[in-house]
């Protein structure tokens, strides 16, 4: 069983939907943890069906080396994001995890990624699933 870190901040909007998804498209194949930088974005996040769940910047730092995939905005790799929510020691340990780094194009900073097209958040995830997720983990019999 693969195991997937959602990381999101403020309201948790964008790690919900994601985990929505993986949940819909993989079913019990996959173990989710709920990373929020803060408690209503782990508990926004833990409603929309995450395994697990835990809050803050020791919970992230602590959980990033022990997933095999992180899941979330841009945002989570840039210092003082989300209001100041992306602390220099949560970006220091996702970008130090060995895991594989799936990251949507989002952000209220002054950051642009130049290659990107401007898509809606539920297209962002699909492609997400279907085109990064699904070649990493196989879609259970039952939801075939």
């Amino acid at each position: 069983m693969i195991r997937i870190a959602v990381i999101d901040g403020q309201g948790g909007g964008i790690g919900t939907t994601v985990i929505k998804k993986i949940k819909d498209t993989f079913g019990e194949t996959t173990e989710i943890w709920a990373l929020g930088t803060n408690a209503i974005a782990t508990a926004q996040m833990m409603k929309a069906g995450a395994n697990r769940g835990a809050t803050g910047e020791n919970a992230i730092r602590h959980c990033a080396g022990k997933v095999e995939v992180i899941v979330g905005p841009i945002s989570i790799l840039i210092t003082n994001a989300m209001m100041g929510e992306v602390t220099p020691a949560i970006v220091e340990a996702i970008g130090q995890s060995e895991a594989r780094k799936l990251l949507l194009p989002l952000t209220q900073e002054s950051v642009t990624v130049v290659g990107t097209i401007r898509e809606p958040l539920p297209h962002l995830v699909e492609r997400l699933v279907s085109e990064h997720l699904s070649t990493l983990i196989p879609a259970p019999e039952s939801l075939k």
